[in-house]
C-alpha cells in the first residue's frame, strides 16, 4: 500500500563524516533493498550513489507502535571522495537483481582514508576506497506499508 507524501512526515536525513556517524547510518540502512541497476559509480565526480528502499526500524521498534504493517521509505544514498569501487560476489550484470544491505563497515588505511564496505546478504559486498568518510542519506518522500519484518534467522 503506497502512502501519500505528507509534508509534515519526518523525512530522514543523515550526514556521515566519521566512523560513529557511519554506524548510525548503517543502523538506519539495515535490511534496505536495492536493485543493482540503481547503483552507480560516477568516477569523474568521485561519487558512488544509489536509490534504495530502506526498512523503517525506528517505527518497527517503537514500543507504542499499534499498527500491524511496517514501513519502507524510498531513499537516496551518496558517498563522496570515492577513489575506487570493487564488487565482490554480486550479480552486476543483471540490473534487475535485488540485494539486501546488512551493514556498512569502515576500515581505516591511512587517516582519514580507508575502505567503506557495504555488506549484503548472501555474502556479497561492495568496497569503496575513500579519501575520507562523507556519506549522505535522504528519504525521497515515497513511503509504503509492508507486512514483512526482516528476520535474519530465516535467511
Amino acid at each position: 500500500m503506497l502512502m501519500e507524501d505528507n509534508p509534515t512526515m519526518d523525512l530522514l536525513k543523515i550526514n556521515a563524516l566519521d566512523r560513529a556517524d557511519l554506524e548510525v547510518l548503517s543502523a538506519n540502512l539495515q535490511d534496505a533493498v536495492i536493485s543493482m541497476g540503481d547503483m552507480r559509480y560516477i568516477e569523474n565526480q568521485q561519487q558512488f550513489i544509489m536509490v534504495l528502499n530502506r526498512f523503517d526500524w525506528k517505527d518497527a521498534l517503537n514500543p507504542k507502535r499499534q499498527k500491524s504493517a511496517y514501513k519502507r521509505h524510498r531513499a537516496g544514498l551518496q558517498f563522496g571522495h570515492v577513489l575506487n569501487v570493487k564488487q565482490l560476489q554480486l550479480n552486476h550484470v543483471d540490473d534487475e537483481a535485488v540485494v539486501a544491505l546488512l551493514s556498512l563497515e569502515f576500515e581505516e588505511t591511512e587517516a582519514p582514508s580507508g575502505i567503506i564496505t557495504l555488506v549484503f546478504a548472501a555474502g556479497g559486498a561492495i568496497k569503496l576506497e575513500v579519501e575520507c568518510i562523507e556519506a549522505r542519506l535522504s528519504d525521497l518522500g515515497m513511503t509504503w506499508q509492508t507486512d514483512n519484518l526482516p528476520d535474519h534467522d530465516k535467511d
